[in-house]
């Protein structure tokens, strides 16, 4: 690795682990007021936990080529002791992965969560689903396998994380809402965003920080495929946010903000797995795809019945699934629509299925543990209230009456 491409790597690295703090505001703009430090205690608790339990044992669970759930021995070369200089700068890398991808989940279950709860489950989720997930996709798993299975000189694409990252928070996500169940106050207009300035600066940060997220691997492979991804990373986005305000004016009559920022996420999230594999036209269309049907997704939790409280369902779960399957239809050369057949298309739903289906089970199973033994969800008087100074002993916003003398 020469000094350019350790560079690159270093600093893509901190794009992404920027991201988290990113989520923190976006989701604390979200939330109610008196429930802001709560939300954003969640991702930087992620921070603190997931990077630790990733430098013990998640980084030599995650990268260690094996077609089962859990790869090789988590505690060989304890701590990365023996590790050189590059795969110290993989493990950098990868850390931040991990993070954003648990820090992602805690907005299914904002205004209702214990922090203690919360950082048990986080820890065990990413011991037993995000570190051999992503095995599994990136490791040398069976998802990294599966085109050799079936005899093809091709395999399932997922280059930054639709499936390891974003279909696997959100499925987990979906299992949070259902174990904690609904806010007091659940329902279509009952909790509006308290800071919207907020929200608008957490999605910034995020679509500045994307591009170090699908960008940053390329340092593996001496950038050749850097301006590619680049322009996808922001023509998705950018389709997603036009694709997002079109169904809000059409709906509502008023394109919104949080909907602008809402369908930036939902375009980054669809074109994180496919950025490397589709041309800038094909990747404008997954844009706009994304954006619609994610503003579309979001009002199930309505019709649905379960409180989803911001989106992680409708728009990670949703987009990731989106632009997983979109590679087997318009994948340059392989998908089914542009020269190639079904198979990445089979492939493709295949990956996205197992991640999710898995997921899901096993963080119902941690969280309904964890709700049935110390209790996952704050007292509904404190819900009610706002859970900052019950939980964290902090106000988000202290006004202190000045009297003339």
């Amino acid at each position: 690795m020469d000094t350019g491409e350790l560079s690159w790597a270093v600093t893509a690295s901190a794009l992404v682990l920027f991201m988290t703090p990113g989520v923190a505001f976006f989701y604390g703009g979200l939330v109610k007021a008196r429930s802001v430090v709560s939300m954003m205690m969640m991702s930087f608790g992620a921070i603190g936990l997931i990077a630790v339990i990733w430098i013990l044992y998640g980084f030599n669970m995650s990268s260690v080529a094996s077609p089962s759930a859990f790869a090789g021995n988590p505690l060989s070369d304890f701590a990365l002791d023996s590790a050189d200089n590059e795969t110290l700068i993989g493990a950098l890398f990868g850390a931040t992965f991990a993070i954003i991808t648990v820090a992602l989940i805690s907005g299914a279950i904002a205004d209702r969560a214990k922090f203690s709860a919360w950082l048990i489950f986080a820890g065990a989720w990413a011991t037993f689903v995000y570190f051999p997930v992503a095995a599994w996709v990136w490791g040398g798993g069976w998802i990294m396998h599966l085109g050799s299975t079936f005899g093809l000189d091709y395999s399932v694409i997922d280059y930054a994380g639709g499936t390891a990252v974003h279909i696997n928070a959100g499925a987990a996500a979906l299992a949070l809402a259902l174990v904690l169940g609904k806010r007091v106050d659940f329902g279509r207009g009952a909790n509006k965003p308290h800071n919207v300035p907020l929200v608008v600066l957490g999605a910034a940060i995020l679509w500045f920080g994307w591009f170090g997220f699908n960008v940053g691997a390329q340092y593996l492979s001496g950038m050749d495929n850097a301006g590619l991804i680049a322009i996808n990373t922001l023509g998705a986005s950018a389709a997603a946010v036009m694709g997002w305000l079109v169904v809000e004016k059409i709906k509502g009559g008023k394109p919104t903000s949080v909907g602008a920022c809402s369908g930036a996420v939902a375009g980054l999230v669809a074109i994180t797995p496919s950025c490397a594999n589709l041309t800038p036209g094909w990747g404008l269309l997954l844009g706009l795809v994304a954006g619609v049907v994610c503003a579309l997704a979001v009002e199930l939790k309505y019709r649905l019945g379960f409180d989803d409280s911001l989106d992680v369902v409708g728009i990670h779960m949703v987009g990731g699934l989106i632009g997983t399957a979109y590679l087997g239809l318009f994948a340059t050369h392989t998908g089914l629509l542009v020269g190639g057949d079904v198979m990445q298309l089979v492939m493709q739903l295949m990956a996205a299925g197992g991640v999710l289906v898995y997921s899901f089970g096993v963080a119902f199973a941690i969280g309904w543990l964890i709700n049935r033994t110390i209790g996952f969800r704050v007292a509904s008087d404190d819900e009610i209230a706002g859970i900052d100074t019950v939980v964290h002993g902090e106000e988000g916003y202290v006004l202190e009456l000045v009297r003339d003398e």
